[in-house]
């Protein structure tokens, strides 16, 4: 066993090991990683090369709800970069909450954060150039996009991770024991509040110590009531569930406004912009340069309101057959999955910016310059999932032959860990964000595995959603140390190597935020939380 478990853990050793003392990007350490993880299913686990290449291509397909947004939403900031949609909405941005700080911290690193990633945005890349510009320092201007919707990681793209998950977890459980999105989302939910708010107080110390968590108390503590308020009834919904991140960024947005008015502030103050940004803004209409989005929200919104064309859409699987390594479809859901919409959103908007074909060109280019390697990322990771969840499988018997290499971690797990296993999903999941640098991707590398250890355990439906979702919000967290995610919003500002000092007190916080999620998960599996 301890055998086997070693070699389990070798491949995530060396995918570490060429993030930190090799500093390789995430695509590179990924597919080394997946090399690594074939050559152990294939000599130790003896799986054969047919299992390993079906089970990389299932993996691939199923991190479509993830890859295959980041494709199309990364042509969609290309496109709204260089037709200039997106130079508007940074001024306007700017122009936020200038006369209180805490308010903006919360309006525009959690509301529009938020927002940005729930539609496919980039907050690491877009928010440090404008944070900078407002007076913050380098340090602040590459720590607080990091962190800012970290509590609704779930939710971006989307609800892209969710998605995965859900298709993970139904995968598992197997026909006629499905579990619904309304289902999964009102577990997830109880993470939110508080995860939310503390969020928000460790943005606060990053800016003032001590005395912004002071000065900032109530709109922190305001942030998170509303978002516990807006995801309460967006996760008892099926149809709603995935739009929690839109709907939530938006009511955080909305309730800072608010309370800026009820304290005499103002909302939008445009004296800090320069002449040229004044001109710019004249002649491009806001509403003009937010179409892509306004335009897919309303897609989203019309999918997914009315009751019966979600429940068509949810239930068209449009699934690819004869590729999984079980023999089980693997569910597309091509027309009710974002990305579609997405690029159904930028076709459309284009009646409205009507670009230049030079732009057009322009966008498509640096589209196939930045593309490639992100999806390849999100991927890879997924493909590592299953070949790790399929090693030891027969297809002559459609059997395993030897234990999985998930099997033997969630085996040693059950005996280590028991009655604490609650505890150290969020840590697993932290080191998992890390890792990958996605929360997607680390339930694709990481589900099974804790749903296998809860099964061991015996934790019932409810606790195996409950150890999944500390998991997911543990990666979610790990955002804020992801090499990749501190190096983009460094490079966006042109300070690269600045990173290293916000890793520092970042990796403190992320240390704290799971420690804590975890000590929740376990008190929800101790009360015994019914969905």
């Amino acid at each position: 066993m301890v055998g086997s478990l070693i070699l389990t853990l070798l491949p995530i050793l060396v995918i570490v090991c060429m993030l930190v003392i090799f500093k390789k990007s995430a695509d590179i350490s990924g597919i080394i990683g997946w090399l690594c993880v074939s050559v152990v299913a294939l000599v130790f686990f003896k799986t054969s090369l047919p299992v390993i290449f079906r089970s990389t291509v299932s993996g691939v397909i199923r991190s479509f709800p993830v890859s295959m947004i980041v494709l199309t939403s990364l042509f969609m900031m290309a496109y709204m970069e260089k037709t200039g949609a997106l130079k508007r909405i940074i001024i306007f941005i700017k122009t936020i909450a200038s006369h209180n700080k805490a308010v903006q911290i919360m309006m525009i690193n959690i509301g529009f954060g938020t927002l940005m990633v729930a539609v496919g945005a980039t907050p690491v890349s877009i928010l440090p150039p404008i944070l900078l510009a407002m007076g913050y320092s380098t340090y602040v201007s590459i720590a607080l996009p990091s962190i800012g919707y970290d509590s609704l990681c779930t939710y971006s793209l989307l609800g892209a991770p969710l998605v995965a998950f859900l298709d993970f977890a139904n995968n598992f459980l197997g026909q006629g024991h499905e579990i619904t999105p309304s289902q999964a989302g009102r577990v997830f939910f109880m993470f939110l509040p508080l995860v939310s708010t503390l969020i928000g107080f460790c943005m606060l110390y990053i800016v003032d110590k001590w005395d912004g968590i002071k000065k900032g108390f109530l709109p922190c503590i305001v942030t998170g009531g509303v978002i516990a308020v807006v995801s309460y009834f967006t996760n008892k919904v099926d149809n709603l569930v995935t739009l929690t991140g839109v709907l939530s960024g938006l009511a955080v947005i909305l309730a800072m406004a608010l309370y800026l008015k009820f304290t005499g502030k103002k909302v939008i103050d445009k004296s800090i912009l320069t002449d040229e940004e004044r001109e710019y803004e004249k002649k491009y209409p806001l509403w003009k340069a937010m179409s892509p989005w306004i335009i897919l929200i309303g897609f989203i919104l019309v999918l997914n309101l009315p009751k019966p064309v979600y429940d068509f859409l949810y239930n068209l699987t449009l699934p690819i057959r004869g590729i999984a390594v079980d023999g089980k479809p693997i569910a597309t859901r091509a027309l009710w999955n974002a990305y579609t919409w997405i690029a159904v959103a930028v076709v459309v908007s284009m009646l409205v910016i009507q670009p230049k074909k030079t732009e057009l060109k322009d966008s498509l280019k640096i589209w196939i310059k930045r593309a490639p390697r992100p999806v390849f990322s999100a991927a890879i990771f997924f493909a590592i999932g299953d070949v790790m969840n399929y090693s030891g499988w027969s297809l002559d018997t459609m059997a395993y032959k030897t234990e999985s290499m998930i099997k033997v971690l969630a085996n040693t797990s059950a005996d280590a860990f028991s009655g604490a296993y609650g505890f150290i999903t969020g840590f697993v999941g932290l080191f998992g964000g890390f890792v990958t640098g996605s929360e997607a991707s680390t339930i694709a590398m990481f589900a099974n595995y804790t749903m296998e250890t809860a099964n061991k355990l015996n934790l019932g439906l409810d606790g195996l959603i409950i150890v999944t979702a500390a998991l997911a919000f543990g990666g979610g967290l790990a955002s804020v140390i992801s090499p990749a995610k501190l190096q983009n919003a460094a490079a966006s500002i042109d300070k690269l190597g600045e990173e290293n000092k916000v890793i520092r007190i970042a990796f403190v916080f992320a240390l704290l935020l799971t420690f804590i999620t975890s000590l929740y998960a376990m008190v929800l599996l101790k009360t015994g939380l019914k969905i």
